[in-house]
């Protein structure tokens, strides 16, 4: 990402080390896209190491899951007096203990509580990073902000998950948290050094929950929690179906996760350049894509070479996270960390619901493919929801300051992101630095 002019300016936006303090918070999310999708290509390892059937082993992706829906609300709204410095550090803190719980578990229960544990600082993260990474550059450019902090989750896909996968394979899927482990601690160190730091006190619990007043808001998470489902239902048993349905080798699945991070990737590399333009219409545009895609899937299964076409295009739908997140950023007026939280509660409910439907419909004798369909059909509820989203929003103005309590413009040719301090208007030049 280029420096902005604002740079030259004693306010400006961007800081002088932008890419590393990028990089710092993307770590984190490269940890967390690590565990989240590896634990989904490990399952068939450690349903047979506790003994369960893999049904019962998914309660494990489920439980992480809930923990990420229960902890991005309720930390962001304890954390509102925090610096959100303070807040990232605890929580990859938190994240790291609790994936070495996980590759210490000594059975079923003690992996669902571990599972729940590392989910709980998910979702307070990403929303505390996203704000971080939108308030240092201009107004026009968060969503490409927010979407190179997503690459870090994206490159997960391609680096962190087959190296889990293939770790889990020679060395016992233990190992592959344990990495996780490792990873959120070096994030921990990272945070420290590079991430912006700032002051707390600058909002309250009671401003942050005013998030849940706007329709606009809860619209928008809808969106996400039934639109991301589609993803999701299909790439939860995707290991299974290479191996039930594709016929391939248990050696190779690393390569269609890759290949699927690939999408992801890209898609988050270059849709956010179309969201900073047409924010709602890229949205709109990524869930008919995603329902093409899935509704591919069934014919595609059946060959090694369209499937992973068909994986990549599956994939690209994840940048719709980085559109979904700075919508939010619009819509959610003082109340800008519990959004962005939600917005990660929003995913795990489609992470959630997703695997849950998909595996309904196995239950039932629809075949490992059927969860093609499955996600065709909650990318297209997401589509509708978008409708709705859209059509309010005509009848009603976007809220996109900060409130009455914003810091003012200086000198700004283009409007910037929620500062990280929005209520501070006397700071200093020397407190305006966003580097360490």
């Amino acid at each position: 990402m280029t420096t902005s002019p604002q740079a030259t300016s004693p306010h400006a936006s961007a800081p002088p080390h932008l890419a590393i303090v990028l990089f710092s918070l993307a770590m984190g999310g490269f940890a967390i896209g690590t565990t989240e999708f590896a634990s989904m290509s490990l399952l068939p390892f450690f349903a047979a190491d506790l003994g369960i059937d893999e049904p019962t082993a998914g309660h494990a992706i489920s439980a992480y899951a809930l923990g990420v829906v229960l902890g991005a609300p309720l930390i962001a709204v304890l954390g509102a007096r925090f610096a959100r410095r303070t807040q990232l550090l605890v929580l990859m803190a938190v994240f790291a203990l609790g994936n070495g719980f996980t590759a210490l578990a000594p059975g079923y229960g003690w992996m669902i509580a571990a599972r729940f544990l590392s989910g709980l600082p998910h979702g307070a993260y990403f929303g505390i990073a996203a704000l971080v990474a939108a308030s240092l550059v201009p107004y026009d450019r968060r969503s490409q902000a927010v979407g190179r902090l997503m690459l870090g989750l994206t490159s997960a896909t391609i680096v962190g998950v087959p190296l889990a996968n293939l770790i889990g394979q020679a060395a016992g899927w233990r190992a592959s948290f344990g990495l996780v482990s490792l990873l959120a601690l070096l994030t921990v160190l990272l945070c420290a050094l590079f991430a912006p730091r700032d002051q707390g006190g600058r909002s309250d619990p009671l401003r942050e929950l005013g998030a849940l007043k706007s329709g606009q808001v809860w619209i928008t998470l809808a969106i996400g929690a039934i639109g991301f489902g589609g993803m999701f239902a299909v790439y939860t048993y995707l290991a299974t179906t290479l191996i039930e349905v594709t016929k391939v080798s248990p050696a190779v699945i690393p390569f269609f996760l890759a290949v699927f991070g690939i999408g992801a990737t890209l898609g988050n590399l270059f849709v956010p350049r179309f969201a900073d333009r047409a924010l709602m219409p890229t949205a709109g545009g990524i869930l008919l894509f995603s329902a093409g895609a899935l509704l591919v899937f069934p014919l595609a299964a059946g060959n090694p070479w369209l499937l992973a076409a068909d994986v990549f295009a599956i994939g690209a739908g994840v940048s719709l996270g980085a559109v979904l997140q700075t919508r939010l950023m619009d819509v959610a007026g003082d109340a800008q960390a519990l959004a962005a939280a939600l917005n990660h509660s929003a995913f795990n409910t489609a992470n959630a619901l997703g695997p849950f439907l998909g595996g309904v419909a196995i239950r039932e004798g629809l075949g490992w493919t059927s969860t093609g369909p499955v996600g065709a059909a909650l990318a297209l509820a997401g589509f509708l929801i978008w409708i709705v989203a859209c059509r309010d929003a005509g009848h009603a103005p976007v809220e996109i300051s900060s409130g009455k309590d914003a810091a003012p413009l200086e000198n700004a040719p283009a409007r910037p992101a929620p500062p990280l301090a929005p209520d501070d208007r006397n700071r200093s030049d020397s407190a305006r630095e966003p580097v360490a």
